[in-house]
């Protein structure tokens, strides 16, 4: 039978349409990726890490490591404190595990609070130090100054422009009476050069540290009690999610709120990171540490 033109150009175009219908229908057939997990929660998640704050960085990338076996695509955003905040309240970040209260990041949270939500404290052990070797002659930071000469007269310090230095300088030194001593304010990887070398030496050493630290799992040391209470009380290390986030993440809510990661186990895992690991990247370093505290690592989502 003819067909005209006409009827032959309708017929190109309707199994032209046929063919494009079966290619969608067949489309629709694969598996598309799945945005949400068996247990309700969204499958993406984005954490944001405070640039250079090591115990962030670690505790990230722990998570990391653990909610990827658990299904999720997880992707660590690093960026300065202001703009995870600001993140954080819009909804470009889902969450941070980096949020020192109730002093650090106090204004903060007076900013933001409404729009940031707090799933509680992992770690309660975060405070500025003043540290020695662990068989030093003295115990407290009053015993100091008439133990000048068993350390050279010498305090050991980071950055000039650090809020550590800064509590030194102003609380520390005036309230101890140690303005004999020379402070050495550099850097951090020189404090911690002296630190090393001190301590590998059996020689006395006096620093300025904070918890928490992986020179605390590195390094035979302790910190000086102080009486006078010029370092400020101990601070609580927070996870902060966006609002919502408890909606879209039943599980990880439960689990993020149920977090605990006392600082033994946190010092361990950032020596491995930071001091004995030679790489920027992190995965295996972290990967073999959780096959060292498993026990401990099955029970964050038990």
């Amino acid at each position: 039978m003819k067909h005209s033109t006409r009827t032959r150009s309708l017929l190109r175009a309707a199994a032209l349409a046929g063919g494009i219908a079966a290619t969608l229908a067949i489309s629709g057939c694969a598996a598309a990726p799945a945005e949400t997990l068996d247990n309700g929660d969204k499958k993406a998640v984005t954490i944001a890490v405070f640039s250079g704050w090591d115990e962030g960085i670690a505790a990230s990338e722990l998570w990391k490591a653990v909610l990827t076996k658990e299904g999720y695509d997880v992707t660590l955003e690093e960026a300065e404190p202001a703009p995870v905040f600001s993140g954080l309240s819009t909804g470009d970040y889902d969450l941070t595990l980096d949020v020192w209260l109730p002093t650090t990041h106090k204004t903060y949270i007076e900013k933001f609070g409404d729009t940031v939500e707090d799933l509680g404290a992992w770690n309660n052990d975060a405070k500025l130090t003043i540290a020695v070797n662990e068989d030093a002659p003295i115990t407290s930071l009053d015993e100091l100054k008439d133990n000048a000469a068993a350390f050279g007269s010498r305090l050991i310090g980071i950055d000039p422009g650090a809020g550590l230095t800064e509590a030194t300088q102003d609380k520390v030194i005036p309230e101890y009476g140690l303005e004999k001593f020379d402070f050495l304010t550099s850097g951090t990887p020189a404090m911690l050069s002296e630190l090393k070398a001190a301590t590998k030496a059996g020689e006395n050493v006096v620093v300025t540290l904070w918890r928490p630290h992986w020179a605390y799992d590195a390094f035979p040391i302790r910190d000086l009690k102080d009486p006078k209470g010029a370092l400020g009380d101990a601070e609580g290390i927070h996870s902060f999610s966006r609002t919502g986030f408890d909606e879209d993440y039943p599980q990880l809510t439960t689990w993020f709120k149920n977090f605990s990661f006392d600082s033994d186990k946190l010092f361990s895992l950032e020596n491995a990171m930071f001091n004995e690991g030679d790489s920027k990247d992190y995965g295996p370093i972290v990967e073999q540490w959780i096959a060292d505290n498993q026990e401990y690592v099955d029970s964050l989502t038990s």
